[in-house]
């Protein structure tokens, strides 16, 4: 079977599904009934129309390769539940595929390809280099007048002592990350709201706040000593403190890239939905973070289910510790491959982790598969201790973990070793994913 003609599971579809109504509604449409004029081609290119409760019915299109969505139905999800259904339907060999795509199908598909052209052209056309310079400037003078007041800030706040931040509350962290956001510094914004947030987060909270505090200034003081930093370092600190970077400005690597993991973050204040999505490079072993955003209302568009192997190439962005990459080109729509990626010990997890520290001192975890482990409940917390040896990991409930999702572990593991994927950080390891011996299917935790 060619990679055109590998066909995605039904679990990895319905992992497509912006929430669980969705997956629901879609789950019901998966049979042929409702559906009719179905196709694929080599392309990557799905269609059908299915007939709905009025008298017109939807015409929905997907483009595997995106995977990118269109229905003539009202939904603001995407998928929708009928490109759910569409989906599953071919999953489950309910037609045989083929075929010339319709007129409908194959203009969408090729309104896309050019409006991908117009964005490179856009992208690599003519650029007032001077204008593009004083902008720079007038944002660099901004951020360090934000970053001169707020080491007065975290200055004011040491001579007065830890002790008396549980009564001085929130609010004048939150004052002080408006001034950031004025300061165009969104990076050191989202800092200074965690760093307000610790006085209540429980005991031990004093030294986590002054840990804390002095990464916050040692960011600040690298801003500040910015021309005296090695380029790496200083894209660092640009990163971090919240400068945007571009993909055409790293390093590019073609490869296959294995999906591990994939999950939404929401902020704080629910306008914005993060969609984290780990790859791992088969060829290059290299990581990659793939970021993707949705505003109100509507999840992010990259929806890639775990196990699927897509050929592309990730342009990794400068002074994200080499894992922030953006997803060009793609060479043939995402395939199962069937692989398990093969574990370190969590010694060497911690060791990686370290190495990549040197690079960015501001960096909460690192992607680790390990195995083979064996999950360990206990009184204190849960561990991840390696199968052969002595050594383990706490866990930590951080970022896309659960404690549902600990329990899961344990009942695949059954007391046994399994493969574990998950960021290892200083407060422990979060797992996100597993795989049992002799088992190639992923299952995500949580």
């Amino acid at each position: 079977m060619t990679e055109q003609g590998v066909r995605p599971t039904a679990e990895q579809v319905l992992a497509l599904a912006p929430d669980v109504a969705s997956r629901k509604a879609g789950a019901g449409l998966g049979g042929a009934g409702p559906w009719s004029q179905t196709g694929d081609s080599a392309s990557g290119l799905v269609w059908g129309v299915c007939k709905g409760s009025g008298s017109t019915p939807y015409r929905t299109v997907v483009d595997l390769t995106g995977p990118a969505y269109k229905c003539s139905c009202p939904s603001r999800k995407f998928p929708c539940k009928h490109a759910l259904g569409l989906l599953l339907l071919r999953a489950a060999e309910g037609f045989e595929g083929g075929g010339e795509a319709p007129d409908w199908a194959a203009g969408w598909q090729a309104g896309r390809a050019a409006q991908a052209g117009r964005t490179a052209a856009a992208e690599n056309g003519p650029v007032d280099v001077e204008a593009a310079r004083r902008r720079a400037e007038r944002r660099a003078a901004r951020i360090s007048a934000g970053v001169t007041g707020l080491e007065q800030r975290l200055e004011d706040v040491l001579r007065a002592g830890l002790a008396g931040q549980q009564q001085a509350g929130y609010a004048p962290w939150e004052e002080t990350a408006a001034r950031m956001v004025d300061a165009q510094a969104p990076g050191l914004a989202a800092r200074v709201r965690e760093l307000g947030t610790i006085p209540s987060c429980g005991p031990g909270w004093p030294a986590r706040m002054l840990e804390e505090g002095a990464l916050l200034h040692l960011l600040n003081r690298g801003w500040l000593g910015l021309a005296g930093l090695p380029e790496p370092l200083a894209a660092t600190v640009r990163s971090r403190v919240g400068l945007p970077g571009s993909g055409a400005e790293g390093e590019a690597v073609r490869d296959r890239w294995l999906v591990l993991s994939q999950y939404d973050s929401v902020s704080p204040d629910g306008r914005l939905t993060t969609r984290r999505t780990w790859l791992h490079g088969l060829g290059s072993g290299r990581p990659a973070l793939v970021l993707d955003f949705g505003p109100p209302g509507r999840p992010p568009s990259l929806a890639l289910p775990m196990g699927l192997v897509l050929e592309a190439e990730a342009r990794f962005r400068p002074g994200t510790a080499g894992l922030r990459a953006d997803l060009g080109e793609r060479s043939a729509p995402a395939a199962p491959d069937g692989r398990v990626p093969a574990g370190v010990s969590t010694g060497a997890a911690l060791e990686a982790y370290g190495a990549a520290l040197r690079e960015d001192p501001w960096l909460d975890s690192w992607p680790v598969v390990l195995g083979p482990v064996i999950p360990i409940p206990g009184e204190l917390g849960w561990q991840l201790a390696d199968a052969e040896g002595t050594s383990a990991l706490p866990v930590a409930l951080t970022g896309g973990g659960s404690r549902s999702g600990l329990w899961q572990l344990a009942a695949l593991s059954g007391g046994g070793p399994v493969t574990v994927f998950g960021e290892c950080g200083h407060r422990g390891f979060t797992p996100l994913t597993a795989w049992q011996p002799g088992c190639p299917e992923p299952v995500a935790l949580g």
